[in-house]
């Protein structure tokens, strides 16, 4: 009686052990992240030069996790989990905001496409921002001045939905809805964006909308309770009482050998609201071009130019125009860790709006979206910057 309760214990157990493999190779849980410092010279913050550390250059500093199961039919549930932080504090990048990159969970099938809720990155920003300046010169110095138009990483929209559908013939489109979710009045704090994207031979294309409304609250201020936000620098500091922001933006780029060429165009609105501290739209348009060439297998080098400029308004005749330029080199000492040496200068003139309504200020220079918070006190700012990146 013994030996034969051990041989059932026994099968019973290899059953299981086989259920359990079963299960494991059904689905799959993920681990990555950055890690990313960078030594940084700044010519000018604010009048004064500075040296200091400065994480999340080449590539944001973050963990995420993300994983699928297999459900058949070509059917897959999905989720991912991300948060960033700063390398040399600890502190993570949003207080009070574990995930504050990204956090969803979805459904994705071969032949339908992927819906997919939680807090995301707009199809504007994946689209046209992964063939846009950001995609081979990082945001730090690399972005349009300030983030102006949201290409790089600043814009997230909480409490959403997306649906993407599948590729045809190289051609994808993507459309996301934020919910402001204020009672009694929809259309407050809400978020929508619409994008599509077309890969054939050595060309991508890409055109995307996103518009982010201004949540409840005081309206001379962009309120928290929106689906989503904007960065925020001296380039547009005079504007964030918007009623809404929209933006329009274009992107190609073409691949031959180790070359690659790519322009972008991009069209940022703020609109006043009853409220607002401006009264007339205020535009500002980008024209950008951006290069890369894998010297070696191990060192690739890219630059590009942007012009920005704001359309005159709300008193201001002599807009205000940026002028940017920035460089990058890296040394890949394998797939997961690099060196890097980045280079930026930025010229600014013209005139903007400041913080207080109705006042009319000089435009200052703000590199990429490292500099939002320590602008230039004057026309022009330099940054350089030599870092190291590990991938995980």
């Amino acid at each position: 009686m013994k030996l034969r309760r051990s041989w059932v214990m026994g099968g019973l157990a290899i059953v299981a052990a086989g259920a359990s493999v079963q299960a494991s190779a059904q689905s799959s849980v993920t681990i990555y992240g950055a890690l990313d410092n960078a030594l940084v010279y700044t010519n000018n913050q604010g009048g004064l030069h500075n040296l200091y550390l400065r994480t999340g250059n080449l590539a944001a500093s973050k963990i995420g996790f993300k994983g699928a199961e297999d459900l058949g039919g070509g059917s897959q549930a999905i989720f991912t989990l991300e948060n960033g932080f700063d390398i040399n504090t600890g502190a993570m990048s949003s207080a009070n905001t574990l995930f504050n990159r990204q956090s969803f969970v979805g459904l994705t099938n071969s032949g339908y496409g992927t819906i997919t809720t939680g807090r995301q990155y707009t199809p504007y920003f994946l689209y046209v921002g992964a063939i846009g300046p950001t995609s081979v010169l990082t945001g730090a110095t690399g972005a349009h001045p300030g983030d102006v138009d949201g290409l790089d990483t600043t814009v997230r929209i909480s409490n959403s939905v997306t649906y993407s559908s599948p590729v045809f013939g190289g051609a994808q489109v993507s459309a996301l809805y934020g919910f402001g979710e204020t009672a009694g009045s929809v259309s407050t704090g809400n978020t929508y964006s619409l994008a599509f994207k077309y890969d054939v031979s050595a060309w991508n294309f890409a055109l995307g909308y996103q518009r982010l409304k201004n949540g409840s609250g005081p309206a001379n201020a962009w309120n928290s309770t929106a689906s989503g936000s904007f960065s925020t620098s001296a380039i547009n500091n005079g504007y964030v009482s918007s009623d809404n922001v929209q933006m329009i933006a274009g992107a190609l780029r073409y691949t031959i050998d180790k070359w690659m060429v790519g322009a972008n165009y991009a069209n940022a609105q703020y609109k006043p609201g009853a409220g607002s501290l401006f009264t007339q739209k205020a535009t500002f348009q980008t024209l950008g071009l951006i290069t890369t060439y894998q010297l070696t297998p191990q060192v690739a080098l890219a630059g590009g130019y942007s012009y920005t400029f704001e359309k005159s308004a709300n008193g201001i005749s002599d807009a205000a125009k940026y002028h940017q330029i920035a460089l990058e080199q890296t040394y890949s000492f394998s797939k997961r860790s690099a060196i890097y040496f980045l280079e930026a200068y930025q010229l600014a003139r013209g005139k903007t709006l400041g913080k207080t309504a109705g006042s009319i200020v000089d435009a200052v220079a703000v590199v990429g979206d490292s500099q939002n918070g320590s602008p230039s006190s004057g026309r022009n700012q330099s940054v350089l910057m030599v870092g190291f990146r590990h991938l995980f």
